[in-house]
Parts: C-alpha cells; structure tokens; sequence
C-alpha cells in the first residue's frame, strides 16, 4: 500500500514537472498585415483577387504550431486582375451571389485546425474548412517562419454547394465551363 501511494505521488510530481517545461501560447493573428489571395479557373484563363480576414488565432506549444484558427470576412470579395469599369463590379457581385458564395446569408468563411503533424516549422494540418454554412475536412501543408505563417492549397467549390459553371454537374458548357477546384494563397502574420 505504501509502495503503491509512492509510485502515484511520484508519477503526479513528475507529470507536474514535465507539464511546468511545455508552454502552450496563443498568437493573435495580425488581420491588417495577413492576407488571403484566391484564384478561380475556367476554360478560357482565370480570375485573381483577394479576401480579408476577419479574425484569427495560431495555438504554439515550445515554438511548434498545435492548433488555431482564421476566420475569413466574404463580404470583403475583391476581383484583381480587371480594372474598374471593365467588369470588375460585375464578376466580384456574381462572386457574392447564391450562385458562387451567397455572402448575405454566409458572411464569414472559416478554417479550424484539429490536428497538427510536423515540427520546426513545416506542419501538416487536418482541419475543417466552413464555406456557405457547409464544413467539410480539409488537409494541407504549413510553413511556420518567424512570425509569419504561409499556406497553399485547392478547394473544391462544388464540395460547398458552389456548382455555377461546373461541368461536373452542367452538360454543354464548353468553354463557359468553370474549374471545380480554385486555390487559396493564404499568409498569416501574429
């Protein structure tokens, strides 16, 4: 009995004293100074612009990445590749529409991070990805270096109910049709 009371105070006091050595800290993300970069495919080229953040927030623990999350604000939609006046107001209103991703009801856009492997600054993430209401698992690579965080990966629109344009689901649109995948160029500074 005696043996027993000192192997779990032993066992307490040592997990007490590895728990003191790591520090889990989180960092507020910089939304003025991060920014997020998309760009759509279709047949004939593309379309380039920007989305801004609304809020966000990277868990460390003894320096390595751990968790977090970014909140993306829709409303803030901008086309970049064409000048005012050339259709630009046009598209970045179709952007906004319940054809692509119905910014009146679904504002904000998210990524949560549930899991993290990797160290010393490159990190795969697992996490869920939210666009219009709709989240689903998402999984891709993170660099970590000084205060800067940076990551580029695909989504699949029609995943999020976004189908306008897609020959996946839309017979004859021949060079109409638009990708179903766009890329997310995303830079976080804290």
């Amino acid at each position: 009995m005696k043996n027993n009371i000192l192997k779990t105070g032993f066992i307490v006091v040592l997990a007490m004293t590895i728990a003191s050595f790591t520090s889990v800290s989180e960092k507020s993300v910089n939304v003025k100074e991060s920014s997020i970069t998309w760009t759509g495919h279709k047949v004939t080229g593309s379309h380039e612009g920007t989305i801004n953040l609304s809020e966000g927030a990277l868990m460390f623990e003894d320096d390595n990445l751990v968790g977090g999350s970014f909140t993306m604000d829709m409303t803030s939609i901008v086309v970049t590749d064409i000048d005012a006046g050339s259709g630009k107001e046009k598209l970045e209103g179709h952007l906004k529409s319940d054809d692509f991703f119905g910014v009146k009801d679904h504002k904000k856009a998210m990524f949560k991070i549930n899991k993290v492997d990797g160290k010393n600054g490159t990190y795969r993430v697992y996490g869920d990805l939210t666009i219009k209401g709709i989240s689903k698992p998402a999984t891709f690579q993170m660099m970590v270096k000084g205060n800067t965080v940076t990551a580029n990966f695909k989504v699949d629109r029609t995943k999020y109910d976004i189908r306008y344009g897609s020959a996946s689901f839309f017979d004859d649109l021949k060079d109409k049709a638009i990708y179903d995948d766009f890329d997310l160029n995303v830079t976080l500074k804290f």
